[in-house]
């Protein structure tokens, strides 16, 4: 039970998903979310608010653009890649406290939340897949 407990408390402790991370930029918490994606990846579509940082340009660019104290959550393309994962590793190898973002942009959009590119925003579907569609959701 100790190593079930151990190992799940850690889990959330640097992991989160799209549905919690939606609700926490609705609620204004602070924390700096990073797309650590491609130039291209980025430029299809992305989640607002965001700031892209490629994972490889983490060590020198964050302690120039994000200040040491703040909370930072990372994503990639999907559950299929690691970029995320290598992504909070740079960020907690300089010592930001950091959590990856389960599921990735993928999941953000099969979740309906909110994308945008270059253009502005971009149209919201519902994966009924990945989630239960509430009234409620198609008027956020």
């Amino acid at each position: 039970m100790t190593d079930a407990l151990t190992y799940f408390s850690a889990k959330l402790t640097h992991e989160t998903d799209a549905s919690d991370v939606y609700d926490a930029q609705k609620a204004g918490q602070r924390f700096v979310l990073v797309d650590v994606r491609s130039d291209e990846a980025w430029a299809q579509g992305r989640i607002p608010g965001a700031i892209h940082m490629h994972y490889r340009e983490i060590a020198t660019r964050a302690p120039r653009e994000i200040p040491a104290d703040t909370p930072v959550v990372v994503y990639c393309w999907s559950p299929g890649c690691n970029a995320g994962t290598k992504g909070a590793l740079e960020f907690a190898k300089i010592g930001y406290a950091v959590r990856e973002m389960i599921g990735g942009y993928e999941y953000w959009v099969r979740e309906g939340q909110p994308i945008e590119n270059d253009e502005g925003a971009l149209p919201r579907t519902f994966d009924p897949l990945t989630m239960v569609v509430r009234e409620r959701m198609t008027s956020d």
